[in-house]
């Protein structure tokens, strides 16, 4: 399955870093937006991506706005989306042990092109743990 990439223009430079690290992992993507550091609106590019994880076109997704905070509350507006804004690895190991995350965002403005690659690790090496915390994911969507 292709992983979904979207940005704002305050992202871009990270989401570019992004495409050259699943590229190396030999991973196929579908970027989303924005195209530039042209200045633009998260909501656009949050709500396609949204959109294709809810289609099952991409899966899982990663997306980078400039704190991480507008893009990721976009992305939580799906309800086939659970995203996790991640600027340390123990934070992206939580968001997938714990909350089955399948969006990881990341704060273009306060992470470098290292601490993303270590953030991505630790987001596609760690599983759901599912038990008891299955529950709880199954409690997020607004029925």
């Amino acid at each position: 399955m292709k992983v979904g990439i979207a940005s704002d223009h305050a992202g871009y430079a990270l989401k570019e870093h992004v495409k050259e690290y699943l590229t190396a992992k030999g991973q196929e993507f579908e970027d989303f937006g924005t195209y530039s550091e042209e200045s633009c609106d998260y909501p656009d590019f949050g709500h396609a991506l949204g959109n294709a994880i809810e289609a099952g076109s991409v899966y899982p997704g990663i997306a980078v706005c400039g704190s991480g905070e507008g893009i990721s509350m976009t992305l939580n507006k799906h309800q086939g989306v659970r995203a996790g804004l991640c600027w340390i690895p123990e934070i992206a190991h939580l968001i997938r042990q714990h909350n089955d995350a399948n969006v990881l965002v990341m704060p273009g403005r306060f992470i470098n092109n290292a601490e993303a690659d270590a953030i991505m690790d630790e987001f596609f090496a760690t599983p759901f743990e599912g038990g008891r915390h299955q529950k709880r994911v199954d409690k997020i969507p607004c029925k």
